[in-house]
């Protein structure tokens, strides 16, 4: 199932928008439910932010989904937002999905790096490097919802970086996804396949939408990594990545699509639609690579005099927190040829009027001008 634009728009939370999301935004977002559905505080992060929860839904399936436990990964914070309200509303199979599931949502498990817009939390340890040890408060208070819930699904919710493509393509991967492993050799149990079939059902929605521009991460085995983690307690558990779609910096496009997405796998947990699927399709889904640039100059030679003839320059943003707003300021990430790396925006200083686009950069001048 796939909400029509104006629908979506009717339950997109425009109150929050943009990068930089934190506590402050999802504490008043929350209180408008706080009389309807149990919200809870899980716990404190290290700088003593609460760690805040909402349960929808009276069903028998329960599922447990968190997001921006690294605290500059807030695209999908954006989209379960949009879930509770829709989850919250009268369109079709919302009901359905509140009388047949109990959802327990985690806006930010990283309070503390969302305000400082960094992925490691007060301590400077990555949450999603703790499963194990849980020696973090915030390690602590997610493991604790996954006790007290005893979860049949669990969604790891991230952001992933510009710099993906999916396969040997130059489609961007603007949605990626991944059946963490269980062990070593990577083998297929229960609840993984589970994973993948959930999956599939995604990737078949998503495929309409975006063809082409969706990936799968590498599965190699880490059970440091809560994914992996919660997989190896045989509960079915599914990472989505929200990556880049072309001009989407603030990732509102990227948001609608984690949202239907996550409309996608609730519905077909609801009517068990999932169990028909073959998992080996998840296996045709391409690999992520990593080729792109935020901007690629090819030819730059003409522009910096002393690179070799046909040097290429790849640039990349770097996300800078500047007054509650992100900053995309270039840095020159690598000078080569680069013929087999993509650019989200690529110049050919061969050509006139590329050449002439580039000259409204002023910030690229000031890099070039290091040479």
């Amino acid at each position: 199932m796939v909400l029509k634009q104006f629908e979506y728009l009717s339950i997109k939370e425009k109150a929050v928008l943009g990068r930089y999301v934190v506590n402050g935004q999802i504490d008043g977002f929350l209180e408008k439910f706080k009389d309807k559905y149990e919200v809870k505080t899980l716990g404190v992060s290290v700088l003593g932010l609460p760690i805040r929860s909402i349960t929808l839904g009276s069903g028998p399936i329960k599922v447990l989904m968190w997001s921006q436990m690294h605290g500059n990964e807030s695209t999908t914070t954006k989209a379960v937002l949009d879930l509770i309200n829709y989850l919250d509303s009268d369109l079709p199979k919302a009901e359905t999905v509140r009388k047949n599931c109990s959802i327990t949502i985690i806006p930010i498990l990283n309070p503390d790096g969302a305000v400082v817009y960094t992925r490691v939390n007060a301590n400077a340890v990555d949450l999603n490097r703790d499963a194990q040890q849980r020696t973090q408060s915030e390690s602590r208070a997610l493991r604790s919802a996954f006790d007290e819930l005893q979860p049949d699904y669990c969604f790891n919710l991230h952001d992933q970086r510009t710099i993906f493509n999916v396969g040997d393509t130059s489609k961007p991967a603007t949605i990626s996804f991944l059946a963490p492993a269980h062990d070593e050799i990577r083998s297929v149990s229960p609840a993984r396949s589970l994973s993948m079939k959930l999956i599939v059902a995604m990737n078949t929605m998503l495929q309409k939408q975006i063809p082409g521009q969706i990936g799968r991460y590498d599965d190699a085995f880490n059970a440091d990594c809560v994914g992996d983690t919660f997989q190896m307690t045989g509960t079915p558990t599914v990472l989505f990545e929200a990556g880049h779609h072309p001009d989407d910096y603030d990732r509102e496009r990227t948001r609608e699509y984690i949202f239907q997405a996550l409309i996608t796998a609730l519905n077909m947990i609801v009517v068990e639609a999932v169990l028909e699927l073959n998992e080996s399709d998840y296996f045709l889904i391409p690999e992520n690579q990593k080729r792109y640039y935020d901007i690629l100059i090819r030819n730059a030679h003409i522009i910096v005099p002393s690179l070799k003839k046909g040097d290429a320059i790849g640039i990349l943003y770097v996300e800078t927190l500047n007054n509650k707003t992100i900053d995309f300021v270039p840095k020159i990430e690598k000078i080569g040829s680069l013929d087999s790396y993509y650019g989200h925006k690529t110049y050919n200083c061969l050509i006139d009027s590329d050449l002439k686009s580039l000259e409204k950069y002023s910030a690229l001048t000031d890099l070039f001008s290091a040479f």
